[in-house]
């Protein structure tokens, strides 16, 4: 798809929806086609996964919640972008995490440290902070109810749990980690609860989101769709 729009009211589009629905790939595709960044938001709880992780704050399958919190004031969370790729990549702590945070036993834990309140507390403001200027779109769980409640456009995208987890299979396959379809379908089911019934922001559509359910459509037929959603809503000439 080229067609290249420039709004001409920079505005915030808020992308939700279940695990593995294709959220990040619509976003950066919109992303480039509106000039605007993208901000995958699951990175971000990922990359606290990974710190957790690393600095021996998860063990036996248990989060010390106390050290991860106190640990928060040290993190530093940046999304730097790629010429080469033309994507925005995750960095912590300056150092390359993009390939790294989507091992499944970051997939396995990011549920269980998005629920600590004080977590959600600091990714929220951060992620407010990246919007103050707006051209942006940021995808996650919560981004058009609690993150921008007020955003311009909100879309919350669902699929059929089996494609999902074939989708995520296949991606896992290709990057060549051994799992099993039958383990990628439990971990979106689980993934599923907690998302929606966490405490804490739990996974649901905005009264005011567009629903887009792209079980049986391409990444250029959703692209299209919320291209054409953007230009019904929104004033636009084309770039050059």
């Amino acid at each position: 798809m080229n067609c290249l729009i420039k709004l001409l009211n920079d505005i915030i589009i808020a992308i939700d929806g279940y695990s593995s629905c294709g959220k990040s790939t619509l976003a950066k595709n919109i992303a480039k086609q509106l000039n605007y960044i993208h901000i995958d938001t699951g990175a971000m709880y990922r990359a606290i996964t990974f710190w957790a992780l690393e600095n021996g704050y998860i063990s036996s399958n248990k989060i010390n919640e106390k050290e991860l919190i106190s640990s928060l004031n040290k993190i530093k969370i940046e999304f730097k972008y790629n010429e080469n790729t033309q994507t925005n990549e995750l960095w912590l702590n300056e150092r390359y995490l993009e390939e790294e945070i989507r091992k499944p036993i970051i997939s396995e834990y990011a549920s269980f440290i998005s629920q600590i309140k004080e977590v959600r507390k600091k990714m929220v403001e951060l992620q407010q902070e990246m919007g103050k200027t707006k051209k942006i779109v940021m995808d996650g769980r919560d981004i058009g109810t609690v993150v921008f409640p007020n955003a311009e456009l909100k879309i919350f995208m669902v699929a059929d749990t089996n494609i999902r987890a074939k989708r995520r299979y296949l991606e896992l396959k290709e990057k060549g980690i051994n799992i099993t379809l039958e383990e990628v379908i439990k971990n979106l089911q689980e993934r599923d609860f907690l998302d929606t019934h966490r405490e804490i922001s739990p996974l649901k559509k905005a009264d005011d989101a567009y629903v887009l359910d792209n079980s049986f459509m391409s990444k250029e037929e959703q692209l299209q769709w919320a291209m054409d959603l953007i230009k019904s809503k929104f004033p636009y000439e084309y770039r050059n």
